[in-house]
């Protein structure tokens, strides 16, 4: 790519800071066309601004359109709600792109599976409420979920065109229509509707997400592509990502009409903040995604093969049972760098 191209960067929150520069010098060191515009997001922007996501971080990425992100604390129960929740509906991301592929040896040695999570709807979308219980006020807990045909015909097509794009020859649909018969059956009905324009092209079939969770921990490489409504997704592709080693392995795309934001799908994991140990991995395949966004594969591909040979040598972080640091891990993948 013969022009840079300026993105939001947000470090995060614990290690983010760390894993950041990690990822920021391999990049560089890759060509990666990319020039960074800082900001903060998160605890780290709370501490500086008083806000989790200050108008000038929203501001930035509304005008770059493209951001890589860190981990970024979100505090549970209390305190403010999901920054990454809040980016999403902020910029309509709603595909949620999640691959998994074997990068380590372990129990399964040909996971390769791209799993697509619906970003924007289902229970996620925040209408909860509690109902008073004779004195107790908390005595019972709502939440409803809101599926559309719109929004499940969308990221369903963006799960098969992406199928066609890389190849793939099958996409399984997810979902718990004998139960959650209207919530879910929409997005199944809706898939079949998708489903009779790639006949031909690419296969299909649909799975209850407790059957597929099963599938997936006794033979992963039944499954291809993967596309589901929200709270399924959120599990499901932590679950994939157990299957390749854990999350310190997983990138996530969140994609939209008019901004895109890779990041690193782990937490900013405070118990190891400082102590340079961080597997810059996940936020550096996202930064490959990203690549791979801007139509540049060939340098996502160089980052992503260099990651592999790094680990095939024996180079790993502490989560991978290596003792490298994260700057001894980054240095290795610079050197791999083809």
């Amino acid at each position: 790519m013969s022009s840079s191209r300026l993105v939001t960067l947000i470090p995060g929150d614990g290690i983010g800071p760390e894993i950041t520069d990690a990822v920021t010098a391999i990049l560089k060191a890759a060509g990666a066309p990319f020039t960074w515009d800082v900001q903060l997001g998160g605890v780290a922007a709370m501490d500086k601004y008083g806000e989790p996501m200050p108008q000038a971080t929203i501001d930035s990425i509304r005008k770059n359109g493209l951001a890589l992100k860190g981990p970024l604390a979100t505090p549970i129960g209390t305190g403010f709600r999901s920054v990454n929740v809040a980016l999403r509906a902020e910029f309509g991301l709603y595909a949620n792109v999640r691959p998994a592929r074997t990068l380590v040896p372990g129990r399964f040695e040909n996971v390769d599976i791209i799993l697509l999570r619906e970003n924007l709807e289902g229970f996620y979308v925040g209408l909860e409420h509690y109902v008073r219980v004779g004195d107790d006020p908390h005595g019972m807990a709502i939440a409803q979920g809101i599926n559309t045909k719109e929004g499940a015909r969308r990221i369903i097509k963006y799960a098969f065109e992406l199928a066609v794009k890389q190849g793939r020859k099958k996409v399984t649909v997810v979902h718990k229509a004998n139960i959650l018969k209207m919530l879910t059956g929409i997005f199944l009905e809706t898939a079949r509707e998708v489903a009779k324009d790639y006949e031909g092209r690419v296969a299909w079939d649909d799975r209850i997400v407790d059957a597929a969770a099963m599938l997936l921990v006794q033979d992963p490489t039944k499954f291809d592509v993967i596309v589901t409504t929200n709270m399924f997704g959120d599990i499901l592709s932590d679950l994939i990502a157990g299957l390749v080693g854990g999350l310190g392995l997983a990138p996530g795309g969140n994609i939209g009409k008019d901004a895109a934001i890779f990041e690193a799908v782990h937490g900013s994991a405070p118990d190891i903040a400082g102590k340079g140990i961080a597997n810059p991995t996940a936020m550096l395949l996202a930064g490959a995604m990203m690549l791979d966004h801007i139509g540049d594969q060939a340098t996502g591909d160089r980052v992503r093969n260099a990651v592999l040979a790094t680990l095939k040598s024996g180079v790993k972080t502490g989560d991978l049972g290596g003792k490298a640091t994260t700057k001894e891990y980054a240095d290795a993948v610079i050197a791999a760098l083809k």
